[in-house]
């Protein structure tokens, strides 16, 4: 008679391979969209010899989510392959630059949103014009702030994984291996010093720069629509089609930084589900959000749409499909 563990193991291993599918093509994706935008605006800058705000916001922003999805992809790998190295200088790297290139990913979306938002926001306020004429000058050292904000916070986590969970050990089965796994006492202060330093400015900055980014551009389609004559007029489709947008980037960026708190504090590592819940949606947001900057900006629609055509004539050619 089979042992009841065999049995476990031929039932989890589908879910393993399925968990494993769902994260490498969230990050494959979101890798390929965040390259699209690095490589496209690498050569913008290379050709006109300049780059604009939006440029250098893009292209970290891209560069930490192709590292940071690689590090996801590789960290999913090796636990389904059973690799573990707990206690090795490079699960201390790899766990140090997982969280520091989450917290850049959050501050540089953050900075984008401020800087889109005093750009095109319509506010009659003298602060608010002021920090429109100096917001240029005043990004590049945003970004300089927010890296060693990131760099900062995220070497806590070199020798110490926090959790709020106190004296027990728990075997969790996610696929063919057992992995135990230990918690020990923290103080909940030193946890959410930690989160003020590392999610809670970034997320307090897209939060509020989208919010009054959607309100001012409702308060201008009003506008529009009180004085416009015909039945349709573009200039509203193009501020619905942007409210639209900043909002799918909220829900994306809100959800993203909850998973980022409760994965980075084990906060649910005792439970399967959680933690399984929580492998397949941190690769989301930075997929998600790339793609949606790629649907905004024309440019890159168009190479990501060529991309597409010519990856699906090679399966055609390839499979016969």
């Amino acid at each position: 008679m089979a042992h009841p563990s065999n049995y476990w193991k031929q039932d989890v291993l589908p879910l393993s391979i399925l968990i494993l599918t769902l994260v490498a093509t969230e990050c494959t994706v979101g890798i390929i969209a965040s390259g699209i935008i690095m490589t496209l605006n690498v050569v913008s800058w290379v050709q006109k010899k300049a780059s604009s705000v939006t440029t250098r916001i893009l292209i970290l922003l891209s560069v930490s989510r192709i590292g940071l999805q690689s590090i996801m992809l590789i960290e999913m790998i090796s636990s389904i392959f059973n690799v573990f190295l707990e206690n090795s200088v490079l699960y201390r790297v790899s766990n140090v630059s997982f969280v520091f290139l989450n917290y850049c990913s959050l501050w540089f979306a953050a900075l984008l949103s401020f800087f889109h938002f005093v750009k095109i926001a319509n506010f009659s306020y003298p602060l608010f014009f002021k920090l429109k004429w100096r917001i240029s000058g005043l990004m590049p050292w945003l970004l300089w702030l927010s890296v060693f904000i990131s760099f900062s916070s995220s070497m806590f986590f070199w020798n110490h994984k926090y959790t709020v969970y106190n004296n027990s050990s728990l075997s969790v089965n996610t696929c063919n291996f057992t992995r135990k796994l230990y918690f020990t006492e923290t103080i909940v202060v030193n946890v959410m010093c930690l989160f003020s330093f590392g999610i809670l400015p970034p997320l307090t900055v897209f939060i509020a720069a989208a919010t009054l980014l959607i309100f001012s551009l409702r308060r201008h389609i009003v506008r529009i629509k009180n004085s416009a004559t015909g039945s349709r007029n573009p200039h509203i489709e193009a501020h619905m089609q942007a409210v639209k947008e900043t909002s799918c980037f909220s829900f994306l960026y809100i959800l993203n930084a909850a998973a980022l708190f409760l994965s980075t504090f084990n906060i649910v590592s005792t439970s399967l589900f959680w933690s399984i819940v929580l492998r397949i949606i941190l690769p989301v947001y930075p997929a998600g959000h790339s793609i949606l900057l790629i649907q905004s900006n024309p440019g890159l629609r168009r190479t990501w749409k060529q991309l597409q055509s010519q990856i699906h004539l090679y399966l055609q050619s390839r499979f016969g499909y």
